[in-house]
């Protein structure tokens, strides 16, 4: 009999918890940054949710390690934190790079910067949050709380600090699932991050010293039982509202899958009207008449490779195909007044809404402009460097003054939203507007056949949770899809695909909990939970 046979087994995981607590140097950013990659599958088009229950235990452990380092461990936490984070929207917003290669011979040595400095200083955010944490910190199962405050409050600062970018927040990892999505309406997403850690690091518990945690199981119980409550909830939810649709209103829905070099070359103006037209008007069975079953056709964002208000050809066509009744909302770059004896340099991206006379009935300006895409920061100097925004337009495109919902005939008001304007919570829908729908026009073709689409689709769907309102997608390359309020997917076009989508337009729902009280609960969730950490650790004391 040897030594180690006299000694008691050692659990798995808290083998496995050691390893990571006492990880050092490079092991120690490989294991956070493996842990922060493989967390991406809680995310569409995967939906593997459950992985977080093994890889924000990492989260726990990297900061219960973080104690011997300088400053109390912040810096080592923050350090792990940045490789976590970097893991995390790397493999999450790897797609970025397909951008750079639609005008590879201009962008493509762009390619490798930005898809590591975008993750990179997007960490930042994550290395600050697992930092908060770890000033908070301290022994037994309050230090979970500790850690979905912490990311919480960073996610939330990713969000809006600058121009904000709360792509993949944590809390998308309960929206795969439908009746888990339906706290949405309650908490938002915000709120659904702090649960989301809160419940997926407690299995970190498990690892613990008995004196500092007794029962184990029990965190795991309560979180179990909350997952279950919520999906209870969002059952019921769903089996009382069932999906109704506006009367006498035909969506009709395009799906070029143009390829971007053809989208946004002036030479192909002609080729690319007459593919709008012909497939707007295709017929999608033997009792179809086309375009003639539609009251609303709709077109995407950047529908034209030119200025259409200055294409009275295209205004033509686009009257000679649309029957008495019926509509057009699309997406079209937008000149601004001209000024006598200057040349254009500047654009909005915008959204118009024309009738069967090609007559527009009202126009809308993107307002929340993608950085880098659409302008540059300290855009005249950039640009005196050479550099330009990916959509080239000198001097890049000029915001809307401000979001707004507009009128549209045989239909209610809708809210326009252009491409990425719509992954902003409480930001998306403004306070004081009541459309009847939501109208999400992008370009999704920058990004090729990959996740980044899917990712979009999903955090839309959320959007018209939380509002309680429906949604029409029309996307250049997919997904296009009709969303009832409660996320239904009631008819979609797949990514990569063309053709058209036929659908009928479902009714709002009353204001949900979140329109009426925004973000508050999600704030009381997170100081009711802070409040609990100051007054533990004040006892320890």
């Amino acid at each position: 009999m040897t030594i180690a046979d006299t000694q008691p087994r050692t659990r798995p995981i808290i083998r496995l918890s050691h390893g990571v607590v006492l990880a050092w140097g490079w092991r120690r950013a490989a294991i956070a940054f493996i842990a922060g990659a493989v967390s991406v599958l809680a995310l569409s088009p995967f939906d593997l949710w459950p992985v977080l229950f093994l890889t924000f235990p990492v989260l726990v452990w990297l900061v219960d390690g973080a104690a011997a380092g300088r400053l109390g461990g912040v810096w080592s936490a923050f350090v792990a934190g940045w490789w976590f984070g970097f893991g995390y929207f790397f493999a999450g917003l790897y797609w970025m790079g397909y951008a750079f290669l639609v005008d590879a011979k201009t962008f493509g040595w762009m390619l490798p910067f930005a898809v590591t400095a975008v993750p990179a200083a997007l960490a930042l955010f994550t290395g600050f949050g697992l930092a908060f944490a770890r000033a908070i910190w301290m022994r037994g199962p309050v230090r979970i709380l500790s850690l979905a405050v912490a990311l919480t409050v960073a996610e939330w600062l990713r969000g809006h600090v600058l121009t904000g970018f709360p792509w993949n927040t944590y809390g998308y990892a309960l929206t795969g699932p439908l009746v888990l999505a339906q706290t949405a309406a309650l908490i938002g997403i915000w709120g659904l991050t702090f649960v989301a850690v809160a419940v997926f690091a407690t299995p970190a518990l498990f690892a613990d010293d008995r004196a500092d945690t007794r029962r184990p199981w029990i965190p795991l119980i309560v979180a179990v039982t909350l997952l279950a409550a919520l999906a209870a909830f969002g059952a019921w939810r769903l089996a009382r509202t069932p999906t109704a649709l506006v009367d006498d209103v035909r969506l009709r829905i395009m799906q070029p899958n143009l390829q971007q070099d053809e989208k946004f070359n002036y030479a192909a103006r002609g080729d690319v009207m007459k593919r709008y037209i012909a497939l707007s008007d295709r017929s999608t069975g033997p009792r179809s008449s086309g375009v003639r079953d539609a009251t609303h056709l709709i077109w995407p964002e950047s529908a034209f490779p030119f200025f259409l208000m200055r294409e009275a050809d295209a205004l033509a066509q686009i009257a000679e195909l649309l029957p008495q009744g019926t509509v057009l909302i699309t997406g079209a770059i937008r000149a601004p007044e001209p000024i006598p004896g200057a040349a254009i340099s500047h654009a909005y991206n915008s959204v118009y809404v024309i009738d069967h006379d090609g007559a527009v009935l009202s126009v809308y300006d993107k307002v929340h402009l993608v950085p880098f895409g659409e302008y540059l920061p300290l855009q005249s100097i950039l640009e005196r460097f050479g550099l330009m925004q990916l959509t080239k337009v000198q001097g890049g495109f000029i915001p809307g003054t401000r979001r707004r919902a507009i009128e549209v005939p045989r239909a209610p008001r809708f809210l326009p939203l252009i491409c990425y304007e719509i992954i902003f919570p409480s930001e998306a829908v403004p306070r004081g507007e009541r459309p009847g729908w939501l109208v999400n026009l992008t370009n999704d073709g920058w990004f090729g056949i990959s996740t980044g689409p899917y990712q979009h689709l999903q955090q839309a769907r959320v959007r018209a949770i939380e509002e309680g309102l429906p949604l029409v997608r029309a996307a250049n390359t997919g997904i296009s899809a009709v969303v009832d309020p409660v996320g239904r997917i009631i008819n979609s076009l797949p990514l990569g695909a063309e053709g058209v989508l036929d659908s009928p337009l479902p009714r709002p729902i009353g204001r949900t909990l979140y329109v009426r009280a925004g973000d508050g609960i999600a704030a009381l969730l997170l100081g009711a939970a802070l409040v609990l950490i100051i007054r533990r650790r004040m006892r320890q004391v």
